[in-house]
């Protein structure tokens, strides 16, 4: 019996389990793992097969039973993460991104984050002006098909591609003449580096979105980028907070506070909901890694950090990598022959079409496209986003990137509900953000409170200082968000209750610690153990001192006033 049970325990402990990884190409890689193998085998596995040493800005992202993202911690064994049944899918995907893509050492690793930032273009993520997201397709166009030839791509050969989520046939002709006119010799590796070049200057360049509400309940998205933490609302940038303004983050549930010393000694608290806890911790532990990747000097600054400020409440997380600093100084020494790259070139791919041959989407009305100039594209309303919290991916191919009308809403609830995980990519949804239509004064109001660049109307608008029709109508939106950015979010009863809590909580560990003193202290004064801790604390002269003339004398006096109560009680 007790060899059949260490045999089959043995079996366990040996047991191996399939995990395929989708790469940044939509090819895949299979491999097995041993039941506590940790993720940094896994990685370290994937980046081998890669051919890749500049490793430290990638990382594995999955999705649990929930359809909450993570990222794969590499100190902890990926059975247990996944908590779900084998086998597993994961993604590799760009974790943090460069600083400045084009100081990257190799070619292959400045592909692989082109690869991740083509798809950011794609779904949404990357938002910018028309004129920009010309010259960034036009540079997809170069790399994956090298010179305009007019025997090989017919008139309207741009519109066989889609780099968009939807995009017009104004913005087709622009990106077909720009591939035609100014991007001719450009090798594959020329036309890569310049899109990293353009897209670095984008204001949303490394977002990855996180949904929220604010204090007023309009729909937001946090995101952390090489240069600091942002907040957009619709598809503008309301917050922009630079990393070393940023002084604590912690969570509370589903509440997420960013802590911000401006200028001035300015400090405010920024309060937002996320849908769930978990997608709050996620939010985080996010923020926690990305702070500590770009903002300290050296990895051994790395502190544990925690989600409360009281002693033994709340997560626990430390960042076990290195930070960009010392990745840039690794990678300067790598000195080696440069690796083959295996370019996807015209291949069919599951979730970043724009080098399969699809449809073209008709435009949207010209009213409609003037109404939303700051999108990547005429016609795109929102951003969209990867969905970290309800990543759900239509049930076909072709749906997926048609969003929904505003007649079609009911219809379009119905299709998300469709989840797909046997082929389901985390960087493959594409779901339409709710716009929160904010008055001129509003926008103005959240830009002014994080020092935000503010446009020539905006300024003369706000020098006038009367109130308009806007403010007079939505005093309430204005408050909550002079609230939420003063740290001052929620009601009156809400901020005593949690102070009140906050105090009892103090006040038990304090009672909890001194019940442990003086436990400690009769053990050593009054019981006969002769341990070699005990015994070396009582040799102590600072011991003797106090159990002489403190402790015994304040020990008779209680002794005296016992016997004192006690005959009291007899005599009565």
């Amino acid at each position: 019996m007790l060899s059949r049970w260490m045999s089959g325990s043995s079996r366990n402990l040996d047991r191996e389990y399939n995990c395929t990884v989708r790469l940044l190409d939509d090819s895949e890689y299979t491999c097995t793992i041993q039941r506590d193998a940790k993720g940094q085998y896994l990685f370290d596995l994937l980046c081998h097969h890669l051919n890749l040493l500049e490793k430290d800005y990638f990382g594995i992202r999955f999705v649990d039973p929930d359809k909450q993202r993570h990222w794969l911690e590499f100190t902890k064994s990926v059975v247990k993460q996944m908590r779900a049944q084998p086998p597993f899918t994961m993604c590799f995907r760009v974790k943090f991104y460069p600083t400045d893509p084009a100081a990257l050492k190799e070619e292959i690793t400045r592909y692989l984050v082109f690869l991740q930032i083509k798809r950011d273009l794609y779904h949404g993520r990357l938002l910018c002006k028309t004129s920009d997201a010309a010259l960034l397709a036009a540079y997809i166009l170069q790399a994956e098909i090298g010179d305009y030839d007019p025997g090989k791509h017919p008139e309207g050969y741009s519109s066989k591609f889609q780099f968009f989520p939807k995009h017009s046939e104004k913005l087709e002709r622009k990106i077909a003449e720009i591939h035609k006119s100014e991007l001719s010799g450009q090798t594959p590796a020329t036309s890569e580096l310049n899109f990293l070049r353009k897209a670095q200057t984008l204001e949303t360049y490394g977002v990855d979105p996180h949904p929220c509400k604010d204090v007023s309940g309009n729909a937001a998205f946090l995101a952390f980028t090489p240069f600091g933490f942002v907040v957009l609302q619709g598809n503008k940038r309301v917050h922009f907070i630079k990393w070393n303004e940023v002084t604590k983050m912690k969570f509370e549930g589903k509440t997420f506070y960013l802590y911000v010393s401006q200028k001035e000694e300015k400090k405010i608290v920024l309060t937002y909901f996320a849908p769930t806890p978990e997608a709050c911790k996620h939010l985080w532990k996010c923020g926690i890694e990305n702070q500590a990747f770009y903002k300290l000097e050296k990895s051994s600054q790395v502190r544990t950090v925690s989600s409360s400020n009281l002693f033994f409440k709340g997560s626990r997380f430390r960042y076990s990598g290195r930070v960009a600093k010392e990745v840039m100084e690794s990678s300067a020494k790598i000195k080696r022959e440069p690796p083959e790259i295996h370019r996807a070139g015209l291949v069919p791919s599951r979730s970043c079409p724009s080098i399969t041959h699809g449809p073209r989407l008709s435009s949207v009305p010209r009213t409609r496209r003037r109404a939303v100039h700051i999108s990547i594209m005429e016609g795109l309303e929102s951003l969209r986003d990867s969905a970290h919290s309800t990543p759900v991916r239509s049930a076909s191919h072709g749906d997926a990137f048609v969003p929904p009308g505003r007649g079609g809403r009911a219809e379009s609830s119905e299709r998300v509900a469709v989840i797909a995980d046997e082929s389901y990519s985390p960087a493959d949804s594409v779901l339409p953000t709710p716009v929160a239509e904010h008055s001129l004064e509003l926008m103005l109001l959240s830009r002014q409170l994080n020092g935000a660049p503010c446009s020539i109307e905006e300024e003369k608008e706000s020098e006038a200082g009367t109130p308009s029709a806007a403010e007079a109508e939505e005093p309430g939106e204005l408050r909550a968000l002079c609230l939420g950015a003063g740290g001052r979010g929620g009601t009156r009863a809400e901020q005593v209750n949690k102070f009140v809590l906050s105090v009892l909580r103090l006040l038990l560990v304090t009672v909890g610690l001194l019940f442990v003193l003086l436990l400690l202290l009769i053990v050593l004064t009054e019981s006969d153990l002769d341990t070699a801790f005990f015994r070396d604390i009582r040799q102590t002269p600072e011991f003797e001192q106090f159990h002489y003339q403190y402790f015994c004398p304040l020990r008779r006096w209680f002794a005296c006033k016992v016997r004192a109560v006690v005959s009291l009680l007899i005599d009565t």
